[in-house]
């Protein structure tokens, strides 16, 4: 016995949208002597998703490199960038000015720390290395995903209601 109807053709649709009252409907129609309560969400998103990947090995590291590579040249034409618009070279000159009292044009002392703090600094942010987490707080990307995630979710659920909901007036109003 199903408990909602969700069509077979999981190959057509991959998300559907079950609803609590439907499925409190069912439980009364095969037990009318029980009290249902829902606790909890009042809208569940089943998705069929395949077992099998058919993605090669090799062609998942390839993506993995290539996004990594995006990412750093990314990552450093940023940084890059900023340091050009805050004319770092500058205030590293000025930095060693004042605190050794002679001018020197790209001072090393001064920015050699500087790219060692930045370096450390992404580390710490970003709450790994060398494949560890520093601590166990989720990471801003993690933080981020699980957003996301949730927003999609509701997304999906939104749009599966009104589709539902469509079809539901539709039936009401004698259409078929």
């Amino acid at each position: 016995m199903s408990l909602v109807d969700i069509p077979q053709s999981a190959e057509k649709k991959k998300s559907y949208l079950v609803s609590v009252t439907d499925i409190i409907k069912k439980i009364k129609k095969t037990y009318p002597e029980y009290t249902v309560n829902n606790v909890g969400e009042i809208d569940t998103l089943v998705q069929y998703a395949s077992e099998k990947s058919r993605d090669r090995p090799w062609l998942k590291w390839l993506r993995v490199a290539f996004v990594m590579l995006v990412l750093f040249v990314g990552s450093a034409t940023a940084i890059m960038s900023f340091h050009n618009d805050g004319q770092m070279p500058k205030i590293f000159e000025t930095y060693y000015r004042i605190f050794y009292g002679v001018e020197r044009e790209n001072p090393r002392i001064i920015s050699i720390p500087y790219s060692i703090g930045i370096a450390v600094g992404i580390f710490v942010f970003y709450n790994h290395f060398m494949g560890k987490k520093i601590t166990d707080d989720p990471t801003p990307i993690e933080v981020e995903m699980e957003l996301y995630e949730n927003d999609v979710t509701d997304t999906v659920v939104e749009v599966l209601n009104q589709r539902k909901n469509a079809a539901d007036d539709k039936v009401k109003n004698g259409h078929s």
